[in-house]
Formats: C-alpha cells, sequence, structure tokens
C-alpha cells in the first residue's frame, strides 16, 4: 500500500430519501440503520424518574438523530449532527409535529419494525 493510502475502506453514502415541507425545506432521512442501532432503538433503557412523555420524547429524538442525514432550512444545509439536533430542539410546535409525521411515514416505507 502507498504512503498515504487509508488502510479504512471508504463508506459508500447512505441510500437516503428526502421529503420536502410546505414551505420548501429539505429533509433527509436513511433508509437503513444497522441491526444494533435498531436495537438500542427498540429497547430504550427505562428509568422510574421518567415519565412516558419524556421516554416518549427521547424516542423520537433518537430517530431523528440516527435518521437524520441532511435538513436544508430556508436554503441553509445543516448536516452536522449536533447542529441538527439543536435545531430540530429549537424548532417550533408545527415544525417538530411536521418531522415526526414524516419521520413516522419513513418508517411505514423503510424500518417497519421501528413502527
Amino acid at each position: 500500500m502507498a504512503r498515504g493510502d487509508s488502510k479504512r475502506r471508504r463508506r459508500e453514502p447512505p441510500a437516503t430519501a428526502t421529503y420536502t415541507d410546505p414551505d420548501g425545506n429539505t429533509l433527509q432521512l436513511r433508509q437503513d440503520l444497522s441491526a444494533g442501532t435498531v436495537a438500542k432503538i427498540r429497547e430504550m433503557p427505562r428509568s422510574s424518574a421518567a415519565s412516558a412523555d419524556d421516554l416518549w420524547r427521547r424516542r423520537q429524538e433518537m430517530l431523528f438523530e440516527r435518521l437524520t442525514v441532511r435538513w436544508e432550512i430556508a436554503g441553509l444545509p445543516l448536516d452536522d449532527q449536533k447542529m441538527l439536533l439543536g435545531r430540530y430542539r429549537m424548532a417550533d410546535r408545527e415544525t417538530q409535529e411536521w418531522v415526526r409525521r414524516t419521520i413516522d411515514a419513513h418508517l411505514e416505507r423503510y424500518l417497519p419494525e421501528l413502527r
């Protein structure tokens, strides 16, 4: 192997689906997750201190974190995971509901085991 060549194989970009909201913003989601990620989402840790609402919100965030590759809002593309999650948390209720409905429809089509 020549000097400077990486020993790791380059990963192919994940297969994605892109969804557009009524304002023209786009959300790009992975079509597949690893078996380990699916298991982690399905078996979320339960805490006696966490309410059902807390657990539901955490699951929604986990799905968003694992599935979202890119989110373009008002022409500004975001693809950094921390920025994406921060933007989702700061979104207004209507935007969060659109994202949740979009992820639900996406799961139905590509990852029904997580519905």
